[in-house]
């Protein structure tokens, strides 16, 4: 009993150990990153022609407010301070709280985010088991050429080729922003989800290749196992024995897969963002490099790393649920 007692302690204890350890570290690098980086947050953020006739006086004022001025670790060791008591700062850039802004770009990425993880969950499922169906047929012959060709194609070209073909030639979606423009009041449900339509859809773009193929072998092996053949001998046709025996057995899978592949949606945000100008943590995360506002950059890393923690930590347990012989440490999945 004492040694299961300590075996779930520490399956409880040391993903928070390694949570912490990543933040930490994820915080001081980009602490250390922006210290480095050439841009003079002064200048950045009151504009060149301002800051050209400035008074040195006032340049030196705010580089002290804002703690330009200071040595790294200094200034790293008062921010983790102030940050373990719940206050991240002021952005310099947007001129309000750190967790006001993460509050705000929050929800809409995480509306985007949702979308494209299920949009590349379905599609890449669905794809997936047409092709392992039709193994080395037309089909599986063209789902696989364009998984391919996702595979290797940036999420930014997709982006503009996107943007460029349904938004300015067709019409048929906005041309970005997460609202009208001009939008006063409260924006129905059904313009945000119109302007979120294109901007999921490419993001999902970027895990439903990896799916689509992985399902694809997962479907071939249930089509020829064991109790495959039996449903056939009894006289069941290939598509009762996709959905009756292979769905089921390839949708944890996928899923396991999918929470994996968190990370990947999570830095094609930041470029799809940024092309159709949606108001997210991607789009605000460019912004904040920018200007060398390092409370907003650094919270922003932090939210995100936890996200793709996250993530990772479900797919170990998924795993753990396909194949149970990594329960008693068989194997670890990070």
């Amino acid at each position: 009993m004492t040694a299961r007692l300590a075996h779930l302690v520490r399956r409880a204890v040391l993903p928070l150990v390694r949570l912490a350890s990543l933040l930490l570290a994820v915080s001081f690098i980009t602490f250390m990153l922006v210290a480095s980086s050439p841009i003079d947050p002064v200048q950045a953020n009151v504009g060149q022609a301002a800051y050209a006739t400035m008074a040195p006086e006032r340049r030196a004022e705010l580089a002290e407010r804002w703690g330009a001025d200071e040595p790294l670790i200094e200034r790293y060791a008062s921010w983790l301070g102030d940050a373990l008591r719940g206050d991240f700062g002021e952005s310099l850039r947007f001129n309000a709280p750190v967790t006001d802004v993460l509050a705000e770009r929050i929800a809409a990425s995480l509306g985007l985010l949702a979308c494209a993880w299920v949009l590349a969950g379905l599609l890449g499922i669905a794809l997936g088991v047409v092709a392992g169906a039709r193994a080395g047929g037309l089909a599986d012959r063209a789902i696989r050429a364009w998984c391919y060709v996702l595979s290797a194609t940036p999420a930014f070209w997709l982006a503009l080729i996107a943007l460029m073909v349904f938004s300015v030639c067709l019409g048929w979606f906005p041309v970005g922003f997460a609202a009208p423009i001009g939008a006063a009041g409260e924006v129905s449900l059904a313009a945000r989800l119109h302007h979120m339509a294109l901007p999921a859809l490419v993001l999902s773009l970027t895990g439903i290749a990896n799916v689509a193929l992985h399902t694809r072998e997962k479907t071939i092996e249930v089509l020829g196992s064991d109790y495959a053949r039996f449903a056939r001998a009894r006289g069941e046709g290939e598509g009762s024995i996709v959905v009756r025996h292979g769905v089921r057995n390839l949708v944890l899978p996928a899923i396991s897969l999918l929470c994996a592949q968190v990370g990947e949606l999570v830095g094609g945000s930041v470029l799809v963002e940024q092309v159709f100008s949606y108001p997210g943590l991607g789009q605000a995360a460019v912004t904040a490099g920018l200007g060398g506002d390092a409370p907003l950059l650094v919270a922003i890393a932090l939210v995100t790393s936890a996200a793709v923690f996250a993530g990772n930590a479900c797919a170990n347990v998924l795993y753990r649920v396909v194949d149970p012989r990594l329960q008693n440490g068989g194997g670890h999945l990070a």
